[in-house]
């Protein structure tokens, strides 16, 4: 039997007419020998405007169930997943050639590390790509120190939590994606940190397409209260997960 990487995404149906770019750009993936990816699905209600979206593979899997926010969908998603590995990617992002590759070395060469990341760009509508600012040097990342420089920086992560490639055992444990309106990845990515270290690729990995129906471009993303109220429980739970005894990744 293969080694498998699940690739989980979560969609709605406003962003189902970009499925087809994600998937191309999973088809331009080269794994090892031995290695395949696995792609679930998970739709964010239950309408009839997504599966049409959704190519013909036999290594994807489609799923459907109550509206809940992409992270229930991708937890829901998660009792598909085959892999031993988890990667996610955005319904309306697209993984840059030798993304999942070039994760699975990173994590194979250093099983003590728990999860990966890598440099994201922003794809706008006219083809033209942006980078961020203030990427890490390529290597491991301490544990607490995505936590610690997120706190410090008005809330923005060194790291982008769209490009995460997570050992599935320490994502089950940590219990899937935070039941947050947004920065449920955001959440998941602190708690990672708190208890594990990781590793940053300086290679691009993702393109996260920027559009109007995205999810992070609507004024409820930036209501100001709900934002302190959504970081303050992503803090206050990585905060308890690195005081815990005991509570650390140390496989290999």
């Amino acid at each position: 039997m293969p080694n498998v990487i699940t690739v989980i995404t979560a969609v709605h149906a406003p962003g189902a007419g970009h499925l087809p770019d994600a998937y191309s750009s999973l088809c331009q993936q080269e794994l090892p020998d031995g290695w395949e990816w696995q792609w679930v699905v998970q739709e964010d209600g239950e309408t009839r405007a997504v599966r049409p979206y959704v190519p013909h593979d036999d290594r994807i899997s489609f799923g459907q169930g109550r509206a809940g926010r992409a992270a229930m969908a991708r937890t829901m998603g998660l009792a598909r997943a085959e892999g031993s590995y988890v990667k996610v990617l955005d319904a309306d992002d697209m993984l840059t050639p030798g993304a999942l590759a070039r994760d699975l070395r990173a994590l194979n060469e250093n099983p003590e590390l728990g999860w990966a990341t890598s440099r994201a760009l922003d794809l706008l509508p006219d083809g033209s790509t942006v980078g961020f600012e203030g990427d890490p040097p390529q290597g491991p990342l301490a544990r607490g120190a995505v936590l610690d420089h997120w706190k410090t920086h008005d809330y923005r992560a060194q790291v982008h939590p769209a490009t995460l490639f997570v050992r599935r055992d320490l994502l089950l444990a940590l219990g899937g994606w935070m039941a947050l309106p947004a920065s449920e990845d955001t959440g998941l990515l602190m708690a990672l940190s708190a208890v594990s270290r990781g590793w940053f690729t300086a290679e691009t990995g993702l393109l996260y397409r920027k559009w109007p129906g995205q999810v992070t471009s609507h004024a409820a993303h930036a209501d100001e209260a709900e934002r302190k109220a959504r970081f303050a429980v992503v803090e206050a739970r990585a905060r308890v997960l690195a005081s815990l005894d005991g509570w650390r990744y140390e496989a290999g």
